[in-house]
């Protein structure tokens, strides 16, 4: 299943790069070998024999999308953990929050790694447009719920967070260059494009 980008998709990922523009060294330095030299690459366990080139072969749109997909991950653990904090729970959809925390926390460090390495850590996603992420009103309501009320509702909200995943990744393996990042993506389409049929088979859909 494909996720069709819709208009207001396609704005707020806009939004989300312009707020990272200003953090890009773009790719041309892999060819040239210039521009970077003051960038640190040492944090992250880069393989010594790489060169700054090709550390930094990211283009904005894998540095829009990395940035957001640590935010997005991270919302994805805190609704699993507020949703495995229930009495009551459908062990199917524990299972399903369980499996999400496990696969979601080391892409977050992968990620956090190479924003390192590409000198862009720490900063710059203060505009950011969240509405690919719940709101804060939906995840008072997941706290709130019981057990037998959660599992839906966290079915139902994380359906809708996976496809704002699964876009954010299409357009990254649309507009992206990094190798690393353009297989993450595919992983977040294929992965998360699964856990949405399987969760919509838990609500009977």
């Amino acid at each position: 299943m494909k996720i069709q980008l819709t208009p207001r998709t396609a704005a707020r990922l806009a939004t989300v790069a312009a707020a990272s523009a200003g953090l890009l060294v773009l790719s041309g330095c892999a060819a040239t070998g210039g521009g970077m030299d003051g960038m640190d690459h040492s944090g992250t366990g880069a393989d010594p024999g790489q060169s700054a080139g090709e550390l930094a072969a990211a283009n904005e749109a894998d540095v829009a999308f990395t940035a957001g997909m640590i935010m997005h991950h991270q919302q994805a653990i805190e609704m699993s953990e507020l949703v495995l904090a229930k009495e009551g729970l459908d062990p199917e959809v524990a299972a399903l929050a369980e499996r999400i925390k496990a696969a979601q926390q080391p892409e977050i460090d992968r990620m956090e790694g190479w924003l390192e390495d590409w000198g862009q850590s720490g900063g710059g996603m203060a505009g950011m447009d969240h509405s690919t992420m719940m709101s804060a009103e939906d995840l008072a309501a997941l706290e709130a719920a019981s057990g037998a009320e959660a599992g839906p509702l966290f079915l139902e909200q994380m359906i809708v967070h996976h496809e704002g995943a699964v876009a954010m990744a299409e357009d990254v393996l649309a507009e992206g260059e990094n190798a690393d990042v353009l297989e993450l993506a595919e992983a977040v389409v294929a992965d998360q494009t699964a856990e949405i049929a399987e969760m919509r088979e838990l609500l009977g859909q």
